[in-house]
């Protein structure tokens, strides 16, 4: 069974997640601050992380960049505050969507299920080729969650490997913007377009650190994004 941890000070909207979350089938921990969120993940690591930003002892964006270090579990992000910045921070250390306050109990579940639908993709393809893809020095294998250049494995979450997966199958072909928020985070989603941007950027910066003189990740001036053999 799935497990989810909730972490929120705010006893009353943790007691109707875990409600809503249980009705689907989720074994749920609950936390009230920062520290017991990060002590409970490392006790005993959860499948989804819902983590409120604003919390005692250590705040939510602390607490995602220390899961991120060792797991690449999706993690949402859940906040009163509505300012782009904090925003593009979230996604900038590596959450998977960010939910402004006030939400739906139905909304926050209805993206646990898109995002945990996009991780098990790789259980309903037919053939395990269709998930392994080589381009030169760039090696993606869904099935294991695998990113490689040159051998090499790189640390990718999943909507960067997503991402990379997607503009690598098409090689040369311009993505805009619009179209990666349809294809990744889907149609209804209502977020700011700079998420995208966000992704981008920290997925350019990891593929960056190893050598790989055969493709590139470009951007188009006023198109979007697409990756190109050189």
């Amino acid at each position: 069974m799935a497990r989810m941890l909730i972490a929120d000070d705010n006893r009353r909207m943790t007691e109707i997640l875990a409600d809503y979350a249980r009705r689907e089938g989720y074994t749920v921990d609950i936390v009230y601050d920062g520290q017991a969120a990060l002590d409970r993940f490392k006790a005993e690591p959860a499948d989804v992380v819902l983590l409120d930003v604003m919390m005692p002892k250590i705040d939510g964006f602390t607490v995602c960049r220390e899961i991120r270090r060792i797991s690449l579990v999706p993690v949402l992000m859940i906040t009163a505050r509505s300012e782009d910045a904090d925003r593009i921070m979230g996604l900038d250390i590596g959450a998977d969507d960010y939910i402004v306050k006030p939400f739906s109990p139905a909304e926050v579940m209805a993206r646990v299920r898109a995002i945990m639908r996009r991780l098990d993709l790789s259980d309903t393809e037919s053939n395990d080729s269709e998930n392994d893809y080589v381009l030169g020095s760039l090696q993606i294998n869904m099935d294991r969650a695998e990113v490689r250049i040159s051998g090499q494995e790189v640390s990718l979450t999943h909507r960067e490997r997503e991402l990379l997966w997607l503009l690598a199958s098409s090689p040369g072909r311009v993505f805009s913007r619009d179209e990666l928020i349809d294809r990744l985070w889907g149609f209804d989603y209502e977020g700011d377009l700079r998420t995208v941007d966000s992704h981008i950027k920290r997925l350019r910066a990891k593929l960056e650190l190893y050598d790989h003189e055969d493709w590139t990740l470009s951007t188009v001036r006023g198109q979007g994004y697409k990756l190109k053999t050189t």
